[in-house]
């Protein structure tokens, strides 16, 4: 998502600032002076321009597609940027983009923040009460990891290698006895959810590596299997990361990614609406014209 409108325009100022400083030599204004007009004239254009990195799971594009909106609306030029998990955290760390709001703690990025938290500045949870592990259909019989026996041709349906949720799967597969001789199938969050889809319409077994929130579990009887060995850890937070030198350089987009902070109903809301083919910059106005309250808590003093 990349307003160009928004960039040209601000050239457009820019341009008309340089004519009208040119123009008023008459006044005693100096070339140092005009330059230094310039270059601040271009330090201010520039600082509009942000760039969001996410990786594409429903949870994060809805994040991100709203906290784009949000500061699109307030006037940035905003890219947002999909990226591997480990990609996107790299970006961040090294200033390639300028923030996500999309670091699940403290177990599924728990390698990713240990490798890059040190050049990073941490903002704080921005939702809480997440959750990953495996998943089934409630009309499966195995109600814990332990009780899976050869359910599903002894497969697990995953997403994007490298994704936490995948490593954690690798785990409970090394840790729990029953599942030595399983396979864990590496997919995309979007084949995941057409395979799930699938086995509840036929009723067949199915087990997936799931998170929440997600919009799955409002649209079919879903069930956590219960984890007795704590390989998937227990409730995350999802957070905001920011690259050094944003609240200097960006100090108002630097305070709405500070206050960006909802729920649970919230996120599942903008990926019902985007599940349901809604594209999910639309998705975001949506949610933002329905929640005004909750949007102006998070521009507050941001002009």
């Amino acid at each position: 998502m990349k307003f160009k409108k928004l960039k040209m325009m601000g050239l457009a100022l820019g341009m008309g600032a340089m004519l009208a400083a040119c123009s008023s030599s008459d006044e005693g204004e100096t070339s140092t002076e005009k330059a230094s007009d310039s270059n601040d004239n271009a330090a201010t254009e520039e600082s509009k321009e942000i760039n969001l990195a996410y990786v594409e799971w429903d949870t994060e594009v809805a994040s991100t597609h709203v906290v784009g909106k949000v500061l699109e609306d307030l006037g940035y030029d905003v890219t947002l940027t999909p990226l591997d998990n480990a990609i996107m955290w790299e970006a961040v760390s090294k200033g390639e983009a300028d923030a996500m709001v999309a670091g699940w703690l403290p177990n599924t990025h728990a390698s990713q923040y240990a490798e890059y938290k040190d050049n990073l500045v941490e903002l704080g949870e921005n939702l809480t009460g997440a959750k990953i592990g495996l998943v089934v259909p409630s009309y499966m019989e195995a109600n814990s990891i332990e009780d899976l026996t050869d359910e599903a041709d002894k497969t697990i349906t995953g997403i994007e290698p490298g994704a936490g949720v995948m490593a954690a799967t690798e785990n409970a597969i090394a840790e729990y006895e029953n599942l030595a001789d399983w396979e864990l199938l590496p997919s995309s969050s979007g084949a995941m959810t057409v395979a799930l889809g699938q086995a509840i319409e036929n009723e067949e077994d199915v087990i997936v590596t799931g998170w929440s929130p997600h919009w799955k579990f409002s649209s079919y009887d879903l069930k956590y299997l219960e984890d007795p060995k704590g390989v998937f850890g227990g409730e995350e937070t999802i957070n905001t990361f920011a690259r050094k030198g944003l609240e200097e350089d960006m100090p108002e987009a630097y305070k709405v990614l500070d206050a960006f902070n909802w729920t649970t109903d919230d996120i599942e809301a903008v990926m019902l609406d985007i599940n349901s083919g809604t594209d999910p910059e639309e998705a975001a106005a949506n949610w933002i014209n329905d929640h005004a309250d909750k949007v102006a808590e998070w521009t507050e003093g941001v002009e």
